[in-house]
This record gives C-alpha cells, structure tokens and sequence, in this order.
C-alpha cells in the first residue's frame, strides 16, 4: 500500500501559531487540549449520539469511575455526569489543578 504524503499547510510556520484555549465540558477550565467523549459510549448504542469536548484528565477519568453501561443507562447528559456521586471527590480536586494530563488507568482483574 503506498503511503500517503502529507501536503505542507499554507500560512505561518506552527511555531508562530498561538494555540487557542478551549474549555472542558465537564470541569469546565480552560485547557489546551480536547477530545471527543460519546455521552452514550459506542457500545451501548450512542455511535451518532451527542458528544462532549473533555479534557484528558476528565475523559480518562470518566472512564476510570463509570462503566459504559452506567455511562448509557445514567449519566445520558453532561449536567448528569457532573452530578455523578462517583466523580464529585475528582470534579472537586481537578477545578483546583492546572494539569493537562494525568494517568490513571483501570486495575487488571
């Protein structure tokens, strides 16, 4: 398979390019960085569902906390993710942080 070459892109150099802030939509500070979360994960049916932009340390935590099958049957909307009993110790500790990215990750079973 031939590889495709990226084209170079028109205007300034990426050095001089300020990057613009964007806000999380689930803690709610100003990062540099987002990704698109399902509100109802792609296994549970919500492919072409409303989405969310989160910051890393929200999306990754989000999954760290809830179950897909929780994230689909309970938490639909963003106002019911943030009022989610399993995140407020975490939504209290990362609306004080700085941080852009954490890791967390599930234990082996």
């Amino acid at each position: 398979m031939a590889r495709r070459r990226l084209r170079p892109t028109q205007g300034p150099p990426l050095s001089n390019v300020s990057e613009a802030e964007t806000r999380c939509g689930l803690c709610e500070r100003e990062v540099q960085a987002t990704s698109r979360h399902h509100l109802v994960p792609r296994e549970e049916g919500g492919r072409y569902g409303p989405t969310v932009e989160l910051c890393q340390p929200c999306h990754s935590s989000v999954h760290r906390f809830l179950s897909n099958r929780e994230l689909a049957r309970l938490y639909p909307t963003v106002e019911a993710l943030r009022a989610a009993e399993g995140l407020q110790t975490y939504l209290r500790w990362i609306k004080r942080q700085r941080v852009e990215r954490i890791t967390n990750r599930r234990a082996r079973r």
